[in-house]
């Protein structure tokens, strides 16, 4: 840490730093932190890690909405008039000294009975005492030392799914079974014939039994009922020959037990369905942890301020009529369209146009719901509720009510179509064979066809492969949504990309200057007119100029919203804005630029470009050699030239496109046989995840919003993008090559069963042992690729 970083975040405290107790501190917020913690004595926050801190967000007036009993009511997890508990989202939470204070609110509010942070997914459950401090009073402070919690519309309008734990109690009773049943069979595996296994066998044999049924009937449920519906539905699923397998290898071994005539295959029948079960459950795991279902919702403000003869009043979104007053301030979200009345509007429409650049908007002018306020506080009219709103609409086109279905035809249930039906067969006509060359063999042979058939190996290449390629890529902040994607992936053709925010970086733009070269007092005047605008583009100018300001007072100054800045500073007249504002042709057609005249004469104009994703031209030289690529973007045609250079000769544009036009043109594309993945982010991509075959979403914050998609990849992993299709690609041939080796295990217990010498001991370790093997092989293999790229 250099000698003027601030004590508590660690950022640059410039020249002249706040300095408190001998320590340097960038802001009063940094410094207000400190104090607090200093006063309560948890200064060992400091002690844990050095500059743990973030700088601590304005908060008077934000929550006042928390003082709606409705809003309240929703948030809470539990009351009971006396004692509350809560649950936030805290994105900051990032290391050993924020979960020490976080879990150490109690000496910082009495009202505070526990607090507990979860770290992996960086949530904090609060309890505190209703009677001592309430949910308005909890957020402000947790706010005021630089945790903001995340609070989301979508938070007071659905409750919290509760977990699913009917897969972990199958499993549960699978696993025990088998334990057991297998301690049962080991005496008659290795002929022990002491008095006691002779005394005790039926017993033992009858504990295996009733030890199966709730594996049977109740772990393997699921098996039956997807089987069931895939004949209904005339399909020949996976599920189809496991379900006969199951249901065979529990009637012979039962009727055996019953019969008293052997000891049944119970151990290798728990076996088989606690290895497919492990299997499925292994595989949702690596991927139930992310939400891809996310709509607007997820991003939108919980309240708003509203305005009623001059008192400001929070009420839920919900709750907004056309009419009513709203008042939006700085960095806040517009839930709905209205009427500008008054303020400046700079709009930042990015998540709904993709257009990266605010939008300048007079009094009286239309804004559209989605867009974020970034010049002040303005006041607008509404005239759409929330679900009449441009955004509402936008994410109610019909791709969005899709239920998304298993593909029945996938690669493992392709193949068991052809191999339940050869099952069968070889089963009849052995059957047939052994009914003229020795009848009393009939029943052993057919039932050990089918139970030694049994494709569990086959059922679990696919979850295991594809499940450990889920997790690795997980760890490598490549989320897919489910097991089915990697397929999916695997069958693109052809790839689309937006522009904004997803090729291009949105915290990065390139500034250069064009014209008459510019001297020290000259662009020191400039940097000091730019420091008086608020509007985006100034403030991204202001940053770009490296020399100090003069150390005058501006006269005259004088800024014409939309427009440009006119004022005069050390009797120099400066002149910045468009070209019509300066008296001047525009030199940069479909360009962001700001012009400048200085006493009156045209110096030149500095234009704006994006700073695209670093390694993106090979990324894409990289994919053309497989896939047709596209770009789809809102934007407008001013970086086409320069993208044409940049990107391989067979990439396709096309610009000015709305959110509804790119949903078409996927839609287009996919009737003509193509199958598109669409590579986005953003509210206005959202529909072009929905309708491509794989969508996915480039995000700077995986765990603050994602639209609907089929994979969310870290941003700053976006230059790895083509060694995840080819990893994905690479999977789907290790699941085939782990087939080709479940079929010899096939093949070997088929000839044990044709010839009649199926053995319970050749069963119990063959079963067994395919499974295991094939998942040894599948984890090994996918962990060797992986790390092989």
């Amino acid at each position: 840490m250099s000698l003027n970083s601030c004590y508590h975040c660690g950022a640059d405290c410039g020249k002249k730093p706040i300095v408190f107790n001998e320590k340097n501190f960038c802001c009063n917020g940094c410094k207000t932190v400190y104090e607090i913690l200093n006063v309560n004595e948890l200064n060992c926050y400091y002690d844990l890690q050095a500059t743990p801190g973030t700088i601590p967000t304005e908060i008077k007036g934000k929550y006042n909405y928390l003082e709606n009993e409705d809003i309240i009511e929703k948030l809470l997890e539990f009351s009971d008039g006396e004692t509350s508990v809560v649950e936030f989202y805290i994105p900051s939470i990032h290391c050993s000294s924020c979960i020490w204070v976080l879990e150490n609110l109690n000496k910082l509010n009495g009202g505070i009975a526990t607090s507990m942070v979860n770290f992996p997914k960086k949530t904090l459950r609060v309890t505190f005492k209703n009677n001592e401090t309430n949910l308005k009073q909890l957020v402000e402070l947790i706010t005021s030392i630089g945790y903001e919690p995340y609070i989301s519309l979508e938070d007071a309008d659905t409750k919290k799914n509760k977990v699913d734990k009917k897969l972990i109690y199958q499993v549960s009773i699978a696993a025990f079974a088998f334990g057991n049943i297998m301690l049962l069979s080991f005496p008659e595996y290795f002929a022990v014939q002491e008095f006691w296994l002779n005394r005790y066998k039926p017993m033992f044999r009858w504990l295996m039994f009733v030890m199966s049924i709730p594996v049977v009937f109740y772990s393997a449920k699921d098996y039956f009922i997807s089987a069931y519906k895939g004949i209904k539905h005339k399909i020949l699923n996976i599920d189809v020959p496991i379900a006969l397998g199951i249901s065979v290898l529990f009637l012979r071994s039962s009727i055996e037990i019953i019969l008293n005539i052997g000891s049944g295959f119970f151990d290798s029948l728990t076996g088989l369905i606690f290895f497919l079960l492990l299997g499925k459950l292994f595989q949702q795991k690596t991927y139930n942890f992310l939400s891809f279902e996310r709509d607007y919702k997820s991003y939108f403000p919980i309240a708003v301020t509203i305005i009623i003869d001059g008192i400001e009043k929070n009420i839920p979104v919900k709750d907004i009529e056309k009419g009513n007053r709203l008042l939006i301030r700085n960095e806040e979200l517009i839930p709905v369209d209205g009427i500008l009345i008054n303020g400046n509007a700079a709009i930042d429409y990015s998540f709904v146009t993709g257009e990266s650049i605010p939008v300048i908007k007079k009094s009286g002018d239309k804004l559209f719901a989605g867009g974020k306020q970034t010049a002040g506080a303005i006041e607008m009219e509404v005239i759409n509720t929330m679900s009449q709103s441009y955004l509402t609409q936008l994410w109610s086109n019909d791709v969005f009510n899709k239920k998304n279905e298993i593909t029945i035809k996938n690669i493992t249930d392709s193949i068991s179509k052809y191999f339940t039906i050869a099952i069968l067969t070889i089963a009849f006509f052995a059957g047939i064979f052994w009914y003229y060359y020795n009848p009393s063999m009939v029943f052993n042979v057919v039932t050990a066809v089918l139970i030694i058939a049994c494709p569990c190996a086959l059922a679990l290449s696919a979850p295991f492969a594809i499940g450990n390629m889920l997790r690795i890529f997980g760890y490598k902040k490549f989320y897919l949504k489910n097991a089915e994607t990697i397929e999916n992936i695997s069958k693109i053709t052809t790839i689309i990309f937006d522009k904004t925010g997803t090729i291009t970086s949105n915290d990065k733009t390139k500034i250069n200057y064009e014209g008459d070269k510019l001297s020290l007092v000259e662009v020191s005047a400039i940097k000091s007119v730019l420091r008086a605008s608020n509007h985006p583009l100034s403030r991204l100018l202001y940053k770009y100029i490296k020399e100090e300001t003069l150390d005058k007072e501006l006269t005259n100054f004088e800024e014409v919203l939309g427009s440009g800045i006119n004022a005069t500073i050390n009797n120099i007249n400066i002149k910045l804005g468009s070209a019509n504002f300066v008296g001047e042709k525009s030199l940069k057609t479909n360009e962001t630029a700001i012009y400048i005249t200085i006493n009156g004469k045209f110096k030149g104009c500095f234009t704006f470009k994006n700073s695209y994703r670093k390694g993106m031209k090979e990324v894409f030289e990289t994919l053309s050699k497989t896939y047709k690529l596209i770009i789809l973007s809102g934007d407008n045609e001013g970086e086409k030239r320069y993208l044409e250079k940049l990107l391989p000769k067979n990439t396709q544009f096309e610009f000015n496109q709305k959110p509804e036009n790119k949903l078409e043109y996927i839609k287009s594309l996919q009737e003509k046989g193509e199958k598109v993945m669409m590579v986005g982010d953003g509210l206005n991509d959202a529909g072009a995840l929905a309708q491509s075959n794989v969508g996915i979403a480039i995000s700077e914050d995986v765990n603050v919003f994602s639209p609907a998609c089929d994979a969310i990849l870290d941003a700053k992993l976006f230059n790895k993008l083509p060694k995840f299709l080819i990893l994905s690609v690479q999977t789907i041939s290790v699941i085939k090559v782990s087939f080709v080796i479940s079929f010899f295990y096939n093949i070997v217990g088929m000839y044990f069963a044709l010839t009649g010498q199926l053995e319970p001991v050749v069963a119990a370790i063959l079963m067994p042992l395919s499974s295991i093997s094939i998942v040894v092989f599948v984890t090994i293999i996918t962990n060797w690729i992986s790390r092989k790229l």
